[in-house]
């Protein structure tokens, strides 16, 4: 048997005035979902447990069938194993974003103008890190370079209770009531202040507010953690299993679970990515050894942080025609789950901890199903309060 999970990040949203109060996933064009969730399972799982924050780290540890209630430990020590740092158990690591802050007042002062610093490239992000490692840099603290704006920071035999604010949850905000606090705020702040002196100038900046871009101005530290410690996926469902996914959390919960990482040429978690190249290489993959494949798409996640709807619509479209056609018509029989992780309404900008509608094929079972958006799937009287349970239910039925 295979199966196959399609994970589109942040695809349920609120229903928008501009679309007559439907959502993007009503209005999207999407014959392919719906075609499989006419004779599908459809519903709602809610995959944030109570008390906990909406992050896509809880999110896709439900969604992959762990209880974040048991193994979360922190988002940053997850994306580190993605980069292929080796933790001791003491350290602590955050990560550490290249963020865009605008004002001309004191730091405390600066708005949150751009998480991700305009989508910085991978390339010039590598040159300021590294600027940047000079002056961090020691025994106790080292930077490490991710991809894009999402890189990492390591405290050697550190303690936790830093208090953070994750930057895509302040966009357009003031800073001010959002700065680290608590056991480390004083010195991790000093550093993020530093950080902007050194970076506001720095030739890469300049040359991209010259070209018209949003310039990386100053590193923005969150997701305290230690490293987690998940059980084998493969030893908990029998499965081979792998991930393809542009996003280092996601690669990071895959690693940590035991699951292959396959690396796809251009995928660059947003719209723009390589959806053709995911899909061809998840076929490849179940065409070989592996059972299990957990295709991961951040690009309407994105286009919720930024606000941008025309390009959340487009992307939930080609889910449907670049994503799940060719994998259905490589694998009429396969197992599939199609879900996001949690919604990112364009109405705020950031993740909540609404449940999200889910599809399960399985192979041989035919039930009457629903078109699938938000109000279709909770129409079903279907509800998943345990999200780490809906994995379960699909490999075992």
């Amino acid at each position: 048997m295979k199966y196959v999970v399609i994970l589109g990040d942040g695809m349920a949203d609120w229903p928008i005035a501009s679309l007559n109060e439907k959502t993007p996933l009503e209005v999207a064009h999407i014959e392919n979902i719906d075609k499989i969730a006419k004779e599908s399972l459809v519903g709602l799982c809610k995959t944030i447990p109570d008390g906990m924050k909406p992050g896509s780290d809880n999110a896709n540890l439900s969604v992959m069938g762990f209880d974040p209630l048991k193994f979360y430990s922190g988002r940053s020590p997850l994306e580190a194993a993605s980069i292929g740092i080796d933790l001791k158990p003491d350290d602590v690591t955050y990560r550490a974003n290249l963020v865009c802050l605008a004002g001309e007042d004191e730091y405390e002062n600066l708005t949150m103008a751009d998480y991700s610093a305009g989508e910085i490239t991978t390339k010039e992000a590598q040159e300021l890190i590294n600027c940047l490692k000079k002056y961090f840099d020691s025994d106790e603290l080292k930077l490490y370079n991710g991809v894009s704006y999402r890189h990492c920071l390591v405290r050697s035999k550190g303690e936790l209770g830093t208090e953070f604010t994750p930057p895509h949850d302040i966009s357009d905000k003031l800073i001010t009531d959002f700065l680290p606090k608590g056991k480390y705020g004083e010195e991790m702040l000093t550093m993020m202040k530093k950080s902007y002196e050194i970076l506001k100038s720095h030739p890469i900046n300049l040359e991209r507010v010259k070209n018209g871009k949003n310039p990386a101005n100053s590193l923005w530290f969150w997701g305290e953690g230690r490293k987690p410690a998940l059980q084998s996926f493969e030893k908990k469902y029998g499965l081979k299993s792998a991930v393809i996914s542009a996003v280092d959390l996601i690669k990071g919960i895959g690693i940590c679970a035991g699951m292959d990482v396959i690396e796809v040429p251009g995928a660059t978690g947003n719209y723009d990515t390589n959806f053709e190249g995911k899909a061809q290489a998840a076929i490849e993959a179940l065409k070989g050894k592996y059972d299990f494949v957990y295709i991961h798409m951040e690009a309407p996640d994105e286009c919720g942080h930024h606000g941008d709807l025309k390009h959340k619509i487009e992307s939930i479209e080609k889910i449907d025609k670049l994503v799940v056609k060719p994998i259905i018509e490589a694998f009429p029989d396969i197992n599939m789950l199609i879900m996001p992780d949690h919604p990112t309404p364009i109405a705020i900008k950031t993740h909540c901890s609404q449940a999200v509608p889910f599809v399960m094929k399985r192979s041989g079972v035919k039930v009457k199903g629903t078109v699938y958006d938000e109000k279709h799937a909770k129409s079903t009287g279907v509800y998943i309060e345990k999200g780490y349970t809906l994995m379960d239910k699909f490999i075992k039925g």
